[in-house]
């Protein structure tokens, strides 16, 4: 079945919430509050519900989930007065019928094995990035989703709910940018990216990411959201994929690359993606440029810039980028996309969520979606670890 086709028959159930047996048996409602569990309760899982307290009258944690005692503890910390119901083992927590919907924030290895267990359970799901750990759990939690069209499968790539990553996405498709032949993007820390271990048995359950077993490295944990916007941007998918790196900076045991360039050939576009990121050096930090024949757009995760070409700046653009009846352009030849900086990404994203799961409709960045740049990062780390082009195959189409 078509993914469209499938949208339309099964996206909404008229006037009401889609229920499963848990997911919500309650008729959508404006002050409607679900109940949430928390799957992993790391930095990202922490950070998740730090969000989700900014939505009192949407949300509520309800129950947390985390193999470390340690991680659980740090978690309930959060609580302000409120216990949550707390679990080793995810299916206990899916088994608890007080939730409603499921944060997945675990290492990338366990976000397969987990949303299988949470849609049979019938818990809407926030999947984290990347969605799957490889191809195959891709294409087979897209036919998992459809296979339970009664829960609201939302993944993680929170550009797609940024309004300066909307007016970017609407940019490119007016043309304001031109034919566009490159995208260059950097995310650089100078880091090591190692979290403190207080017990050496605890070492690859804590520092996850920088073993293969469990992570998808610097291409999942941080390249993936650029390559997710160039996805959506253009509704494209690349053609093929180049890449070298290795272990440079840290000599201290990791497996996972702390230096990756990759470059993806979008062939059906005629263009070239840049995708980079070291824990060498800082200066670049987060870097995005779009560049066409008529400008180049230069993005942070909230605020951007729009510079034109030379020639393009000698005329004058009429509600072109801020609505604006006629632009002024700043000293650097560039103006502001938007006029202040957005919210954090995930504030966006958790505010769709609540919307989805009572419309039943898919969110832009869905189990489709997620596949997609999931088997991007998949074939990236294919290319990085063995030195070899890889390509596209139609089988991947979703």
């Amino acid at each position: 079945m078509k993914r469209r086709i499938f949208v339309k028959n099964t996206g909404i159930i008229a006037g009401g919430l889609m229920l499963g047996n848990t997911a919500g048996a309650f008729a959508k409602s404006a002050d409607r509050i679900i109940n949430i569990g928390i799957i992993g309760c790391g930095d990202r899982g922490k950070g998740i519900m730090r969000v989700i307290d900014q939505f009192p009258q949407k949300f509520k944690v309800v129950a947390i989930c985390d193999v470390l005692d340690m991680r659980l503890a740090e978690a309930q910390k959060l609580a302000k007065g409120n216990n949550y119901s707390q679990y080793k083992n995810h299916k206990q927590l899916l088994a608890d019928e007080q939730v409603h919907a499921v944060v997945i924030a675990t290492p990338l290895n366990m976000h397969y094995p987990i949303a299988l267990d949470a849609l049979k359970a019938d818990k809407h799901l926030y999947l984290e990035k990347t969605m799957t750990f490889n191809v195959q759990q891709a294409l087979d939690l897209v036919k998992l989703a459809k296979a339970h069209p009664n829960q609201v499968v939302q993944v993680g790539h929170q550009y797609r709910y940024s309004p300066l990553y909307y007016k970017v996405k609407e940019m490119i498709a007016k043309g304001y940018l031109g034919k566009i032949s490159q995208v260059d993007c950097r995310w650089d820390r100078n880091a090591n990216w190692r979290r403190s271990v207080p017990d050496p048995s605890l070492e690859r359950q804590i520092n996850w990411r920088m073993y293969k077993e469990y992570s998808g490295g610097l291409v999942a944990e941080l390249l993936s959201h650029q390559i997710d916007f160039i996805n959506w941007a253009f509704d494209t998918h690349p053609s093929e994929f180049m890449a070298t790196g290795g272990i440079d900076v840290f000599k201290d045991g990791r497996e996972t690359f702390d230096n990756v360039q990759v470059v993806l050939r979008y062939g059906e576009q005629n263009m070239v993606g840049n995708f980079g990121a070291t824990c060498g050096n800082s200066r670049d930090g987060y870097l995005f440029k779009i560049k066409g024949t008529k400008g180049t757009v230069s993005l942070l995760t909230d605020q951007g810039v729009f510079y034109p070409e030379k020639a393009a700046a000698e005329k004058t653009l009429v509600d072109g980028v801020t609505g604006a009846t006629k632009i002024t352009w700043n000293k650097d030849g560039g103006t502001s996309i938007l006029p202040e900086p957005t919210k954090d990404g995930t504030w966006y994203a958790l505010s769709d969520f609540y919307e989805k799961i009572g419309s039943g409709q898919l969110p832009d960045s869905n189990v489709y979606t997620g596949a997609k740049t999931a088997i991007c990062v998949h074939l990236a780390n294919q290319a990085l670890y063995n030195n070899e082009i890889v390509r596209w195959k139609n089988e991947y189409n979703v």
